[in-house]
């Protein structure tokens, strides 16, 4: 299906609940979605570069850009051993199982820098993808990535990919050809297994509170059920438990469960005993990232963080990390 399908069908479907819907129904629901709502949607790039924006980004300029937001989790070189490595010996790096160099530019630019996401300008995105097309011996050092070089950039797997034509292509064959069956069926379900009670609501809380498609991970609430035990126990000062928010990091910590990383009561029961201490190693691993004490997925760093802020959410850890 092509992008411009998908659109279609997004109008589509903002037509029915605008108009056709409303009308046969009168429920007086939704409007047709404005061309400038469509397009905050219409961020695809395709394989082919279709979706590509204006700007540029060289090499050179990645580079930096690199290590500020990638390296940590991705290593200097692309090679790192404990998360995805993008460069190197391994089959499955970028240069030799990405098909197409536009869907890099796609990829990061939907879901990079992890946990701020959508947070890099075109240009920045070129930059990153073109360093990383170097680091894997894609394109030379003095490459300048755009929507008019990228596409042209001879990727090893591009003719190594099989469509599914029927799940793939709009017009093409089924996939399956045969019946369903529809004799002898059970008359009887039995359930074999089941979560244990409580288990969604101790890992996300009410997902009714925090589901908001528009809404990036970096601008979402922390789970509603985390929040209200905090409000039980109260005390202390909200303003670093509001930076842990605005500035994403609800989206790896709980406030006491453990979601990618630990929960913010969980630090502050581990360095509670030696306050002084904790506070230049909280101070040195917020800002500088790192992995090891609490598993192998690795922590982002934060460099963005201002002198303040930082010691701000530090202080507030370990003043138990309260939320009022």
């Amino acid at each position: 299906m092509s992008k411009f399908d998908r659109i279609a069908i997004v109008a589509a479907i903002a037509l029915a609940l605008g108009t056709g819907v409303a009308a046969a129904n009168n429920y007086r629901l939704g409007r047709t979605a404005t061309p400038q709502e469509i397009a905050g949607w219409d961020i695809e790039v395709l394989a082919d570069g279709t979706g590509l924006p204006a700007g540029q980004g060289s090499v050179s300029e990645g580079e930096g850009l690199y290590e500020k937001h990638c390296a940590m989790c991705h290593g200097t070189f692309g090679e790192s051993s404990n998360y995805i490595p993008i460069a190197g010996g391994g089959d499955r790096t970028v240069g030799k199982h990405l098909n197409a160099a536009p869907t890099l530019y796609d990829y990061i630019n939907r879901a990079m820098p992890y946990p701020h996401s959508k947070s890099l300008s075109p240009n920045e995105v070129y930059a990153i993808a073109a360093y990383v097309l170097n680091l894997n011996d894609r394109v030379p050092a003095d490459f300048v990535a755009n929507k008019d070089t990228l596409p042209k950039v001879e990727m090893p797997a591009a003719t190594k990919y099989v469509l599914f034509e029927g799940l793939m292509k709009i017009d093409g064959k089924p996939d399956t050809h045969n019946t369903a069956c529809m004799k002898d069926c059970a008359k009887d379900v039995k359930v074999t297994a089941r979560l244990p009670d409580g288990f969604v609501e101790s890992m996300y809380g009410d997902i009714r509170d925090n589901f908001n498609p528009l809404y990036t991970m970096n601008t979402q609430a922390p789970p509603a059920s985390a929040a209200a035990t905090a409000s039980a126990e109260g005390g202390g000062d909200a303003k670093g438990w509001q930076l842990v928010q605005d500035n994403g990091c609800t989206a790896c910590h709980g406030l006491k469960e453990a979601v990618v990383g630990p929960g913010f009561r969980m630090v502050y029961e581990k360095y509670k005993a030696d306050p002084e201490a904790a506070s230049k190693h909280l101070h040195q691993k917020i800002h500088e990232g790192g992995s090891g004490v609490w598993g192998q997925v690795p922590m982002p760093p934060q460099p963005n963080l201002s002198a303040g802020d930082l010691d701000t959410i530090v202080k507030w850890l370990l003043a138990g990390a309260p939320d009022k």
